[in-house]
């Protein structure tokens, strides 16, 4: 893990992600980029009426002073810090600057989205993970040390989970931590009975190619299901794979991975199928 970016806006939760971030940049040897957004729009940089150019670069060098006096941290004695500002706030631009300077991990703060905010809006940071082919970290609270030791990954075992899985070994094995595979069993269409998942695990663990502790839970759905075993198995850390779906179905069939990672406590990392 060579390169870190995390998106910050100055507040509170994101100050929560940045402090995650800076502990795992340090303990890697990481480069940590830091990303600001600006509000502005194409009219506000180019119009000569209403908006002034000289009120865009006054803009401009707020943003940067304001961003040099957040990262006058404690915390970052001897983390190479790179800070990139955009103009624009356009969720898609952090994939971009995480592929153009090669990032292994996006970091983010959450506080969350829910009901019709939920539905029709979405919380800023699930718009990354929508978009985003890199892993995102989700982070809730502050975790001064973050050591993840217990890392749970939830899937339906099936072959398209299997390089989101790869992925999150490379994640856990770069904290030297337990990855624990969880299934969740609910009711219905998807039920499945004891010997259908014995044979649907065996299935999967030959083709994943390394031995994996799996779990099986009961439960009414696999949100309720990943959030409840989470919990009650002390893990550190919760990994799900997305779909990234958009549009019309995204509107109709969401994502789990989305909403676990709004409404989960604990740490959420995602991976892109």
């Amino acid at each position: 893990m060579k390169s870190i970016i995390v998106p910050i806006d100055f507040s509170e939760i994101s100050e929560y992600a940045f402090e995650v971030a800076a502990s795992i940049a340090k303990k890697h040897d990481a480069t940590l980029y830091v990303l600001h957004m600006l509000e502005l729009n194409q009219a506000m940089l180019t119009s000569t009426e209403g908006f002034h150019p000289e009120q865009t670069v006054f803009l401009i060098k707020l943003a940067e002073k304001r961003l040099n006096e957040f990262l006058d941290k404690p915390y970052l004695k001897g983390v190479k810090v790179e800070p990139i500002i955009k103009h624009y706030k356009v969720f898609g631009e952090i994939s971009e600057v995480a592929e153009e300077n090669d990032v292994d991990l996006i970091v983010m703060g959450s506080q969350g989205a829910d009901g019709l905010k939920e539905m029709f809006v979405g919380s800023n940071t699930e718009k990354v993970v929508r978009n985003s082919d890199i892993p995102v970290l989700v982070i809730k609270s502050k975790i001064s040390d973050f050591n993840p030791k217990q890392i749970l990954f939830a899937c339906d075992l099936k072959n398209e989970n299997i390089h989101a899985l790869q992925r999150a070994k490379y994640i856990a094995d770069s904290f030297s931590a337990e990855l624990k595979l969880v299934y969740i069993n609910t009711p219905g269409d998807d039920f499945l009975s004891t010997a259908e998942i014995q044979k649907r695990i065996k299935s999967f663990c030959e083709l994943v190619g390394f031995e994996l502790l799996i779990a099986i839970y009961n439960d009414y759905n696999v949100e309720r299901g990943v959030l409840n075993f989470g919990m009650e198995s002390n893990a550190d850390m919760i990994g799900v794979p997305t779909h990234g779906r958009k549009g019309l179905s995204h509107f109709f069939m969401g994502s789990i991975g989305e909403d676990i990672a709004n409404h989960a406590t604990l740490p959420v990392v995602t991976f892109k199928i």
